[in-house]
């Protein structure tokens, strides 16, 4: 009998510590400003027997504005369909019940539901949401209780575009730069039928922001060489823009790539780019100007003529941005297939306004899509996508980095090369930035995973890129995307990061230094 007993009070509070708990999970995405619903959070729970919902506690601390949160609704996921277990418009109201009077009923088993929320349209891109799930009570008085601590409340991004938006399957590749008016730019590929690289119908496009990134023009292509000589427009693609503001004068520059002909092929492979400089061999290195800070745009100019070298398979501005360096420089980091086909990076300068430019030696081989930095000393940081980290997952893999003196006459390797920044092979953005205090700031994004485009992530180094603390590191996105990104800063305290996300093709997020743990004033 006593044996009989212990079992069955062992059951009870097996049973007990089992339901006692829910298991709440949440990714750390974006949530857009625009209206849309989006998945803040999923969680499990288990119930022993039939049970019958009678309220959900939850917790809204840490928003920003209540006022930006103008639905929250919590669903039951379920293989005969999912149904609303509770919803409100009101996000002051923390305890929700079914619309049941008597409560909904939820049968013995585990059970996973998650927590959707929309935001108000227009909602300040530095607010923060926060929605915690506190406790599950159940009518005959049973409450269940979530033990995690509250997650860092979310934060809120605008979708630049969504795939089929504006008659565009996807936008691809961003580079994005401020203006001297203080407008933001942002460039990308606009890949009409499908998300696939050159060759392929796909425009350079622009959406512009004239209030620090909280709205942006509708899309609209920069760089069209429409139906160029009698080929259809999936044989006249543009891709990979680089977006350079000179500083000076005002003048902004956008380069990009252009395949003609050469249907089903791919410019970093074969005969997709070949050596010599016609049209019809070798992809061209296009620019367009803007003089009146992005509103209106020049016709194409060809500059493969007086850029590459003829025995180079390829060679292609590298997606991003370029900088303006003290002196006034003009530096676009740049990218190729040398004579024997292999990869290489390095950069591509101007001392006369961009009228004439000067194409440096490769800084490393077997790299790719580059960006470039000035340091405290004045000299040049490349950071290069290297694709030996497609096999190296140890502690070497990381972005290949090499410094020059001399605008890239010479090179040499950078004391964190292959230590400090890892990857999964992708392209990644670095600027630069003088604090308040006068300290010299780099700033870098990228999927910070050695396997995987997922963890978007900004990091910032204090020491010209020797070291880049985890205390300076932000989390952005931990879903897997296709993980370019493009950094620029909005105003001396602000940050602007436009990249592909795991949600939507083309997003950007606006970034308080303070969030890094960067002072922002003296």
């Amino acid at each position: 009998m006593p044996r009989t007993l212990a079992t069955l009070l062992l059951l009870l509070l097996t049973n007990l510590s089992t339901l006692a708990e829910i298991h709440l999970t949440r990714s750390v995405i974006p949530l857009f400003n625009d209206g849309s619903e989006s998945t803040l959070a999923e969680f499990t729970f288990l119930t022993d027997r039939p049970r019958t919902l009678k309220s959900i506690q939850l917790s809204t601390t840490g928003t920003t504005d209540l006022a930006d949160i103008t639905f929250i609704g919590i669903q039951h996921l379920r293989q005969a369909g999912n149904r609303w277990i509770a919803t409100t418009t009101d996000p002051k109201k923390n305890l929700l019940t079914p619309e049941n009077p008597s409560g909904l009923d939820f049968p013995h088993g585990n059970h996973k539901c998650r927590i959707l929320i929309k935001t108000r349209p227009g909602a300040n891109l530095l607010h923060r949401i926060a929605i915690h799930l506190h406790s599950i009570t159940f009518t005959d008085g049973q409450t269940l209780t979530n033990p995690s601590q509250p997650p860092p409340p979310a934060r809120l991004a605008h979708r630049i575009h969504r795939t089929g938006e504006h008659h565009c399957h996807t936008f691809r590749i961003p580079g994005l730069a401020r203006a001297n008016d203080g407008s933001l730019l942002a460039v990308y590929d606009m890949r009409y039928n499908s998300a696939k690289d050159l060759q392929e119908h796909m425009d350079i496009g622009l959406s512009r922001s004239t209030d620090g990134g909280q709205t942006w023009s509708t899309p609209k292509p920069i760089m069209d060489m429409g139906q160029h000589g009698g080929k259809p427009q999936n044989q006249n693609g543009c891709s990979d823009p680089n977006i350079l503001v000179d500083t000076r004068t005002g003048t902004i520059f956008v380069t990009a790539l252009w395949t003609h002909g050469k249907p089903g092929t791919h410019q970093w492979s074969g005969k997709g780019s070949e050596p010599g400089l016609d049209i019809h061999q070798t992809s061209q290195f296009m620019l367009v100007r803007s003089t009146d800070h992005g509103i209106t745009w020049s016709a194409p100019e060809n500059l493969t003529p007086s850029l590459k070298n003829p025995a180079w398979h390829l060679f292609a501005p590298a997606p991003g941005n370029g900088i303006t360096l003290t002196d006034g420089t003009l530096v676009i980091p740049t990218q190729g297939r040398d004579a024997n086909g292999l990869p290489f990076s390095n950069i591509t300068t101007s001392t006369d306004r961009g009228n004439t430019w000067t194409v440096s030696p490769p800084a490393r081989s077997d790299t790719t899509e580059c960006a470039v930095a000035q340091t405290s000393s004045g000299t040049l940081l490349l950071s290069m996508r290297d694709n030996r980290n497609r096999a190296d997952k140890s502690n070497t893999n990381g972005r290949a980095l090499s410094t020059t003196s001399n605008l890239g006459k010479t090179w040499k390797n950078h004391p964190a090369d292959h230590n400090a920044l890892p990857e999964p092979v992708c392209m990644a953005s670095l600027i630069s930035h003088t604090l308040p205090d006068g300290r010299h700031l780099l700033l870098f994004s990228n999927p910070r995973d050695k396997h995987h485009r997922r963890n978007i992530t900004i990091q910032a180094s204090l020491d010209d890129g020797l070291t880049w603390p985890e205390k300076h590191h932000l989390l952005l996105d931990d879903s897997t995307g296709y993980g370019y990104s493009s950094l620029t800063l909005i105003d001396p305290q602000t940050l602007g990061i436009l990249y592909e996300s795991s949600i939507a093709d083309m997003i950007f997020q606006k970034i308080p230094l303070t969030d890094l743990s960067l002072p922002t004033s003296p």
